[in-house]
């Protein structure tokens, strides 16, 4: 009898008041899982705003537009939702993607700005996004993505990202000329730094993450471009419409099996975290 009244008093509160429950963290875990469809999403962004822009004569203002519309409508569905769902979350990164390209694109061949400019621009940009979101928050950890506020520092951190990864991207191409291949290796490597610096506690968490998050932008963006460019030009000429339907469909099949399995998600129906 006790213990019935103990677990209504935890569950309602005292008097009987309801307690309401926690909110759901609303990103995934960070897993394997979680850094293959961030490139192929970034892949797609890359091949996406080219086809777009380039193939069905859209243009870069076109093509803006257009995708900036679309965004809003998963970003609002994204907010609309409870807590992590794989299918809003994954269509909000690929959208982001496309957009934070476009913008970078904007700025270099719209406007004419450096890309060293642009560059250092968006880093600041995140670096202030980042001092707000602490400011507010006290925290910049994901695994509490819990509140409307916190949910909308981190979606603007992800199109910072983005669109730094894409300027970062091209100012190393267009300095070093390494090709596509070479580019994706550079980018893979820098990665694989990030990786030993995290398991040896020399980068922390909260740096490792977004570091990396930077960095697969341009790794992804390579990887499209090799995919895609013509064998002259040191692709393997695919073609941005088969490269883009290919990634598409893995993220698909990828996305299908975490809303299945729940591989990626960060605690049980309740919203309790798991563990300690």
């Amino acid at each position: 009898m006790s213990a019935d009244i103990s677990a209504a008093v935890t569950a309602h509160g005292p008097a009987g008041a309801t307690r309401p429950r926690p909110r759901r963290n609303k990103v995934p875990e960070v897993t394997p899982y979680f850094w293959v469809i961030k490139i192929l999403c970034t892949t797609v962004g890359e091949t996406a705003a080219d086809l777009l822009s380039e193939k069905l004569g859209l243009g870069l203002t076109g093509v803006s537009l257009l995708m900036s519309a679309v965004l809003v409508g998963v970003g609002v569905a994204q907010f609309r939702t409870a807590s992590y769902r794989p299918g809003v979350y994954w269509s909000a990164v690929a959208m982001i993607s496309v957009v934070g390209t476009l913008l970078s694109d904007n700025l270099t061949d719209g406007l004419g700005v450096p890309l060293e400019v642009s560059t250092a621009a968006f880093a600041l940009v995140l670096a202030a996004v980042f001092a707000l979101w602490f400011r507010s928050e006290r925290t910049l950890s994901i695994h509490h993505i819990d509140t409307t506020r916190r949910e909308s520092f981190y979606w603007l951190a992800v199109l910072f990202t983005f669109a730094l990864g894409t300027a970062a991207g091209d100012l190393v191409a267009e300095r070093l000329d390494l090709g596509y291949s070479l580019s994706a290796v550079l980018f893979a490597a820098a990665l694989a730094v990030v990786a030993a610096a995290r398991s040896t506690h020399a980068l922390g968490a909260v740096g490792s993450f977004w570091t990396a998050y930077v960095l697969t932008r341009p790794l992804g963006a390579s990887l499209g471009d090799y995919l895609a460019q013509p064998v002259a030009d040191g692709g393997l000429g695919l073609g941005t419409v088969l490269t883009s339907v290919l990634f598409l469909a893995v993220i698909l099949i990828l996305v299908v099996f975490l809303t299945v399995t729940r591989r990626d998600v960060s605690g049980p129906e309740d919203g309790s975290p798991r563990g300690a």
